[in-house]
């Protein structure tokens, strides 16, 4: 699994940009081949961004360039420059699931680090 995380630091408003977003980008990221999940978060202080996450490297990496492109069309107005951009492997992830009416933890490491998933 791969992650995408990126900062945008002194938007005009974090609320404009993520329902820009919602309706723009999250629409064409979860058409992607290898998509997982897309988050948008407001850290507050004009900082706000999104996590997104890929099965692999090149599903994420195609998809931060399409998104890169949305961001420079569509949202450049309500920001000052481009987004600081994070990518890694997972690691190591857990979540919460549903399990009729009991709530259950998955958690799990990548196979390739010789780990329990």
């Amino acid at each position: 699994m791969h992650v995408v995380i990126r900062k945008f630091s002194n938007l005009r408003s974090v609320r404009a940009a993520a329902q820009r977003a919602e309706t723009g980008l999250a629409a064409m990221l979860t058409r992607m081949p290898g998509f997982l999940g897309y988050y948008i978060f407001d850290a507050g202080d004009g900082v706000g961004g999104s996590v997104t996450f890929f099965e692999d490297l090149p599903s994420a990496t195609l998809a931060n360039e399409r998104a890169m492109a949305w961001v420079r069309a569509s949202i450049m107005d309500l920001c000052d420059g481009e987004p600081e951009i994070i990518t890694g492997d997972v690691l190591y992830w857990s979540k919460a699931c549903a399990n009729g009416s009991k709530q259950s933890t998955t958690t799990a490491f990548p196979d390739e680090l010789g780990e329990r998933t």
